[in-house]
Protein backbone atom coordinates (compact mmCIF):
# COMPACT_ATOMS: atom_id res chain seq x y z
CA UNK A 1 0.00 0.00 0.00
CA UNK A 2 1.35 3.44 -0.99
CA UNK A 3 1.47 5.57 2.16
CA UNK A 4 1.85 9.33 2.28
CA UNK A 5 2.97 11.60 5.09
CA UNK A 6 -0.06 13.70 6.14
CA UNK A 7 2.00 16.91 5.87
CA UNK A 8 2.09 16.37 2.12
CA UNK A 9 -1.64 16.51 1.43
CA UNK A 10 -1.90 20.34 1.21
CA UNK A 11 0.91 20.40 -1.40
CA UNK A 12 -0.54 17.51 -3.38
CA UNK A 13 -4.05 18.95 -3.39
CA UNK A 14 -2.78 22.41 -4.34
CA UNK A 15 -0.86 21.20 -7.40
CA UNK A 16 -3.64 18.79 -8.38
CA UNK A 17 -6.13 21.68 -8.41
CA UNK A 18 -3.69 23.79 -10.45
CA UNK A 19 -3.29 20.89 -12.89
CA UNK A 20 -7.05 20.53 -13.36
CA UNK A 21 -7.48 24.28 -13.80
CA UNK A 22 -4.62 24.46 -16.30
CA UNK A 23 -5.98 21.51 -18.28
CA UNK A 24 -9.45 23.05 -18.37
CA UNK A 25 -8.12 26.43 -19.48
CA UNK A 26 -5.38 25.43 -21.89
CA UNK A 27 -5.33 21.70 -22.48
CA UNK A 28 -2.67 19.06 -21.90
CA UNK A 29 0.33 21.22 -22.81
CA UNK A 30 -0.58 23.92 -20.28
CA UNK A 31 -1.24 21.31 -17.60
CA UNK A 32 1.99 19.37 -18.14
CA UNK A 33 4.21 21.26 -15.67
CA UNK A 34 1.73 21.36 -12.76
CA UNK A 35 1.00 17.68 -13.43
CA UNK A 36 4.71 16.86 -13.11
CA UNK A 37 4.85 18.88 -9.88
CA UNK A 38 1.86 16.95 -8.54
CA UNK A 39 3.65 13.68 -9.26
CA UNK A 40 6.77 15.00 -7.57
CA UNK A 41 4.80 15.89 -4.45
CA UNK A 42 3.37 12.39 -4.36
CA UNK A 43 6.88 11.00 -4.65
CA UNK A 44 8.44 13.39 -2.16
CA UNK A 45 5.89 12.81 0.60
CA UNK A 46 5.94 9.03 0.31
CA UNK A 47 6.20 7.26 3.64
CA UNK A 48 7.16 3.62 3.10
CA UNK A 49 7.02 1.02 5.83
CA UNK A 50 10.37 0.02 7.30
CA UNK A 51 11.61 -3.08 9.13
CA UNK A 52 13.49 -1.95 12.23
CA UNK A 53 16.19 -4.35 13.43
CA UNK A 54 15.75 -5.79 16.91
CA UNK A 55 18.15 -5.33 19.81
CA UNK A 56 18.11 -2.91 22.73
CA UNK A 57 21.73 -1.89 22.28
CA UNK A 58 21.52 -0.62 18.69
CA UNK A 59 20.67 2.81 17.32
CA UNK A 60 19.10 3.22 13.87
CA UNK A 61 19.30 6.11 11.47
CA UNK A 62 16.64 8.76 12.11
CA UNK A 63 16.69 9.86 8.46
CA UNK A 64 17.20 8.72 4.88
CA UNK A 65 20.18 10.23 3.13
CA UNK A 66 23.96 10.39 3.16
CA UNK A 67 26.22 10.60 6.21
CA UNK A 68 28.15 13.88 5.90
CA UNK A 69 29.73 14.22 9.33
CA UNK A 70 30.84 12.04 12.24
CA UNK A 71 32.61 13.74 15.12
CA UNK A 72 33.17 13.86 18.86
CA UNK A 73 31.53 16.98 20.23
CA UNK A 74 30.70 18.51 23.59
CA UNK A 75 26.96 19.14 23.29
CA UNK A 76 26.57 21.91 25.82
CA UNK A 77 22.99 23.09 25.29
CA UNK A 78 20.87 20.00 25.92
CA UNK A 79 22.97 16.97 26.90
CA UNK A 80 25.78 18.98 28.51
CA UNK A 81 28.44 16.31 28.02
CA UNK A 82 30.66 14.68 25.39
CA UNK A 83 28.73 12.97 22.61
CA UNK A 84 29.13 11.42 19.18
CA UNK A 85 27.48 13.45 16.44
CA UNK A 86 26.29 11.83 13.21
CA UNK A 87 24.86 14.20 10.57
CA UNK A 88 22.77 13.05 7.62
CA UNK A 89 21.99 15.12 4.52
CA UNK A 90 18.62 14.53 2.84
CA UNK A 91 18.30 15.43 -0.83
CA UNK A 92 14.89 16.19 -2.38
CA UNK A 93 14.83 12.59 -3.67
CA UNK A 94 15.09 11.00 -0.23
CA UNK A 95 12.18 10.02 2.00
CA UNK A 96 11.93 12.91 4.48
CA UNK A 97 9.97 11.25 7.28
CA UNK A 98 12.10 11.09 10.43
CA UNK A 99 12.15 8.18 12.88
CA UNK A 100 13.37 7.73 16.42
CA UNK A 101 16.89 6.24 16.64
CA UNK A 102 16.04 4.32 19.83
CA UNK A 103 13.46 3.75 22.53
CA UNK A 104 13.06 6.73 24.82
CA UNK A 105 10.90 9.28 26.56
CA UNK A 106 10.65 12.74 25.01
CA UNK A 107 12.14 15.12 27.56
CA UNK A 108 11.96 18.33 25.53
CA UNK A 109 11.17 19.67 22.06
CA UNK A 110 12.71 23.07 21.27
CA UNK A 111 12.23 25.12 18.10
CA UNK A 112 15.06 27.58 17.40
CA UNK A 113 14.69 30.20 14.62
CA UNK A 114 17.75 30.78 12.46
CA UNK A 115 19.25 31.02 9.02
CA UNK A 116 18.59 28.88 5.94
CA UNK A 117 22.10 27.98 4.80
CA UNK A 118 22.63 24.98 2.54
CA UNK A 119 22.07 21.97 4.78
CA UNK A 120 25.32 20.18 3.85
CA UNK A 121 27.45 23.07 5.18
CA UNK A 122 28.97 22.46 8.61
CA UNK A 123 27.81 25.80 9.98
CA UNK A 124 24.19 24.99 9.08
CA UNK A 125 24.05 22.63 12.06
CA UNK A 126 24.48 25.53 14.47
CA UNK A 127 23.08 28.52 12.58
CA UNK A 128 20.02 27.20 10.71
CA UNK A 129 16.46 27.03 11.97
CA UNK A 130 15.98 23.73 13.75
CA UNK A 131 13.88 21.61 16.07
CA UNK A 132 15.78 19.73 18.77
CA UNK A 133 14.18 16.70 20.41
CA UNK A 134 15.85 15.36 23.56
CA UNK A 135 15.23 11.72 24.46
CA UNK A 136 15.80 10.15 27.85
CA UNK A 137 16.94 6.57 27.16
CA UNK A 138 18.31 3.63 29.16
CA UNK A 139 21.77 4.51 27.82
CA UNK A 140 21.60 8.21 28.58
CA UNK A 141 20.42 11.32 26.74
CA UNK A 142 20.05 11.24 22.95
CA UNK A 143 19.47 14.43 20.95
CA UNK A 144 17.93 14.47 17.49
CA UNK A 145 17.97 17.81 15.67
CA UNK A 146 15.95 18.49 12.51
CA UNK A 147 17.77 21.22 10.60
CA UNK A 148 16.15 23.33 7.88
CA UNK A 149 18.10 23.94 4.67
CA UNK A 150 18.09 26.53 1.91
CA UNK A 151 15.00 24.90 0.36
CA UNK A 152 13.52 23.09 3.35
CA UNK A 153 12.22 25.89 5.52
CA UNK A 154 9.80 23.87 7.57
CA UNK A 155 10.44 21.02 9.97
CA UNK A 156 7.60 19.25 11.75
CA UNK A 157 7.96 17.42 15.05
CA UNK A 158 4.84 15.42 15.87
CA UNK A 159 5.68 14.62 19.48
CA UNK A 160 5.74 16.61 22.71
CA UNK A 161 7.44 16.30 26.10
CA UNK A 162 6.11 13.30 28.00
CA UNK A 163 5.53 11.19 24.89
CA UNK A 164 7.39 7.91 24.48
CA UNK A 165 8.93 6.65 21.26
CA UNK A 166 9.94 3.21 20.10
CA UNK A 167 13.02 2.67 17.97
CA UNK A 168 12.10 3.28 14.33
CA UNK A 169 8.83 5.03 15.16
CA UNK A 170 7.90 8.00 12.98
CA UNK A 171 8.08 11.29 14.84
CA UNK A 172 8.36 14.08 12.25
CA UNK A 173 9.28 15.28 8.79
CA UNK A 174 11.38 18.00 7.16
CA UNK A 175 10.02 19.39 3.92
CA UNK A 176 12.45 19.28 0.97
CA UNK A 177 16.27 19.12 1.13
CA UNK A 178 17.53 19.29 4.70
CA UNK A 179 19.70 17.65 7.35
CA UNK A 180 19.38 15.78 10.59
CA UNK A 181 21.93 15.67 13.42
CA UNK A 182 21.84 12.92 16.03
CA UNK A 183 23.96 13.06 19.19
CA UNK A 184 24.63 9.66 20.77
CA UNK A 185 26.28 8.63 24.06
CA UNK A 186 30.08 8.62 23.96
CA UNK A 187 30.31 4.83 24.48
CA UNK A 188 28.39 4.02 21.29
CA UNK A 189 30.38 2.26 18.58
CA UNK A 190 29.56 4.03 15.31
CA UNK A 191 28.73 1.56 12.52
CA UNK A 192 28.66 3.97 9.57
CA UNK A 193 31.21 6.21 7.88
CA UNK A 194 31.08 9.50 6.01
CA UNK A 195 29.61 8.94 2.55
CA UNK A 196 27.42 5.99 3.54
CA UNK A 197 23.78 5.96 2.43
CA UNK A 198 21.36 5.25 5.26
CA UNK A 199 17.64 4.57 5.66
CA UNK A 200 15.50 5.83 8.51
CA UNK A 201 14.46 3.13 10.92
CA UNK A 202 16.52 0.43 9.17
CA UNK A 203 20.22 1.25 8.99
CA UNK A 204 22.14 0.59 12.19
CA UNK A 205 24.32 3.64 12.85
CA UNK A 206 25.65 2.68 16.26
CA UNK A 207 25.73 0.03 18.97
CA UNK A 208 26.54 -0.08 22.65
CA UNK A 209 29.38 -2.55 23.19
Amino acid sequence: MFKLAPEGYPFIIFFAVITIAAFTAGGAFTAFLPFVLTLFMLYFFRDPERTTPEGDSIFVSPADGKVILIQNVDEGKYIKSSTLQVSIFMSPLNVHVNRSPCDGAVESVVHTPGKFLSAFKHEASLQNENIAMLLDTKYGKVLVRQVAGSVARRAVCRVKPGDTLKKGQRYGIIKFSSRLDVFLPKDVNIKVKVGDKVKAGETVIGEIA
